[in-house]
């Protein structure tokens, strides 16, 4: 399968041991719900989350080199305290997506991988250093599929799913089709829909994730581009309601068709761009449109001449420097699925919803 990944790996550079071994663990008597850490990797992707068992999914790992590797090993180890990433999911092989995998698999162990694999007409592949990284088992990962998950057996919290809506191009079957309640139709809202041109590249087959929670719901298209996200919404909405929406592809208007999120009607928004990259005008349009938005956060404020008045409020964005500290953005959902919070632990920003089933 992984021919064009068959070289050698690139050495281990730093050792890190002592790190695992003096993290503590969470009480176990505490009540927690979902963690999500959006990581600042300067416009690529690295989504990382926390369940309440303490298990760790990240979804993309930036871009090559130590400085986005090295953010997210320290938004897990030191903030997370975890030891591990037990899942990760590499939506596309783009390197501000994939780039940082290997060098984050030299600073702590990854259990399971999640990607596209290879498959046929595939436009782009990934590098050497990642097709050789260290980890305990790769998955190909298909339209449908569910995380395996951990769960505690005593627990009688909400249930946690991450489920595979898309990838390849492929959409999942309407969740109908396997009992868990059909799929709504969309005639309205798909009559907006004016097609772009197609995108060639590996962004339109971007793996999408759907994380419910309780009540909660989050998603995560990565890169996937404008015609492919509305074969998610028309002429079904496959997807629902959510309550948080990461913009896809960084906020640029190559996505974040608004068909889509006049479907998904969330009621938080969370850009990953970068200082120069995202964050473009069509797409902060499309947001200001969707009437359920209550808050948008940007990783990055958009420097860029002339693009000041794209930007939301300074203490709804994490790093206002375009040379920055890379500060993450937090959100908490409460244990039992019913509300959340979205935080800056930079600036002491704060703020809480309620999810959309209450």
């Amino acid at each position: 399968m992984r021919q064009f990944w068959k070289a050698v790996a690139t050495p281990l550079a730093i050792l890190v041991a002592g790190i695992f071994t003096a993290a503590p663990s969470h009480a176990a008597d505490e009540a927690r719900g979902l963690d999500i850490y959006w990581v600042d990797v300067e416009g690529g992707a690295a989504t990382l989350m926390v369940t309440p068992e303490g298990e760790t999914i990240l979804v993309d790992t930036g871009n090559p080199g130590r400085r986005d590797a090295g953010r997210i090993f320290k938004v897990a180890t030191e903030v997370v305290r975890a030891r591990q990433i037990d899942h990760l999911v590499v939506t596309h092989y783009h390197r501000d997506h994939f780039g940082g995998a290997a060098d984050l698999a030299a600073l702590m162990p990854i259990r399971s991988l999640y990607d596209n694999g290879e498959f046929a007409g595939m436009p782009e592949k990934p590098d050497a250093a990642y097709g050789a990284l260290r980890c305990d088992r790769r998955v190909v990962i298909n339209p449908g599929d569910k995380l395996d998950l951990r769960r505690d057996k005593a627990s009688d919290g909400p249930k946690l799913e991450i489920r595979c809506l898309a990838t390849r191009q492929q959409i999942a079957k309407p969740a109908g089709d396997n009992g868990e309640g059909a799929a709504a139709a969309n005639e309205t809202v798909c009559k907006r829909h004016a097609a772009k041109d197609r995108d060639g590249s590996d962004n339109a087959n971007s793996v999408v994730l759907l994380v419910s929670y309780g009540d909660f719901r989050f998603f995560d298209a990565g890169d996937l581009t404008w015609n492919v996200e509305h074969k998610l919404v028309c002429p079904e909405n496959l997807v629902g309601k959510v309550d948080v929406y990461q913009t896809t592809h960084h906020g640029l208007e190559a996505s974040n068709n608004p068909v889509v999120l006049s479907s998904l009607e969330p009621t938080v928004a969370i850009m990953n761009n970068g200082a120069r990259k995202g964050c473009d005008g069509q797409t902060v349009a499309t947001l200001r449109e969707t009437k359920s938005l209550l808050a948008v956060y940007q990783l990055h404020k958009n420097v860029r001449d002339g693009q000041a008045a794209l930007n939301v409020d300074d203490e709804y964005i994490a790093n206002a420097a375009e040379k920055c500290d890379g500060n993450y953005v937090r959100l908490r959902v409460a244990a039992d699925g019913k509300s959340y919070t979205v935080s800056i632990p930079a600036n002491g920003h704060e703020r809480s919803f309620k999810t959309k089933g209450n």
